[in-house]
């Protein structure tokens, strides 16, 4: 922050103590995670075709190329937002503007919105790469699907998922407690791979029995995307907790349970 940004942050006034404010922030916090939530659970059907108007496999005819290019840039869009924000110097710069007690509210409700225009803009590319005949096995792939969202869900309230989600920090602003300091744990799938909320993802966007080629760029895509983020995240942890977090690297693999870390 340069001195005159500095003089000018400290002239705006700041109203983020009072009660008003403190109880707004908390109906903020909450109407975003509710909006999280649907994402979510609208992703679920988004990918697995199921129940929801429009999957990842219908929507408007589109030439190839041109669904490719739209495609790319909504899942691009998503990328910058969901990264950028979440690094710490673009949080420090943002802070300034946002107040704290929402800044992770506003970026989850950022990151959902992103998603919402993607599955509303999203451009089927119907042609089948694979399509499992056998029942038994296309079965077993629709499970294995729901099991990778289900595993997504459980290693979020391993951690911490209200704090992950910005309740946390509205509620705490709420009722004037101080938020805890950070601390580095794993429990449970956390002592098997460091990062089982991707894996979780990995596992859903790929166990398809029919996949298209739609289905197979979307999948792809986020799948470098989560392998870009990851390293992206382990930067920034390291520089959090140190030793503790480069010992754990070397002790637990990154994706896969039981391999070796390299």
């Amino acid at each position: 922050m340069t001195q005159i940004d500095h003089q000018v942050h400290s002239l705006r006034p700041d109203f983020s103590g009072s009660k008003v404010f403190k109880f707004i922030a908390f109906l903020y916090g909450i109407a975003a995670y509710l909006v999280f939530f649907v994402t979510i659970l609208y992703a679920i059907g988004f990918v697995m075709g199921l129940v929801v108007p429009k999957s990842i496999d219908t929507g408007t005819d589109t030439p190839t190329v041109e669904a490719v290019i739209i495609n790319l840039l909504l899942m691009a869009l998503f990328a910058v937002q969901h990264s950028v924000m979440a690094r710490q110097r673009f949080k420090a710069w943002w802070t300034q503007f946002v107040p704290k007690p929402v800044e992770r509210s506003t970026y989850v409700l950022l990151a959902s919105l992103s998603l919402l225009l993607l599955f509303w803009q999203w451009r089927p590319l119907p042609t089948i790469i694979w399509d499992v005949a056998n029942p038994d096995f296309a079965v077993t792939l629709v499970t294995l699907s729901l099991a990778g969202w289900v595993l997504v869900f459980t290693s979020t309230y391993m951690i911490n998922h209200f704090e992950l989600f910005g309740l946390n920090q509205v509620t705490n602003h709420l009722v004037g407690r101080e938020a805890a300091p950070a601390t580095f744990k794993t429990p449970m799938l956390y002592k098997f791979v460091r990062h089982p909320i991707y894996l979780g993802f990995i596992i859903a966007f790929w166990a398809a029995p029919t996949m298209t080629a739609g289905h197979l760029l979307f999948a792809a895509v986020t799948t470098i995307y989560i392998l870009l983020g990851i390293a992206l995240e382990e930067r920034d942890l390291v520089a959090l907790f140190g030793d503790e977090y480069r010992q754990y690297k070397q002790r637990v693999s990154m994706l896969i349970p039981w391999r070796r870390s390299v």
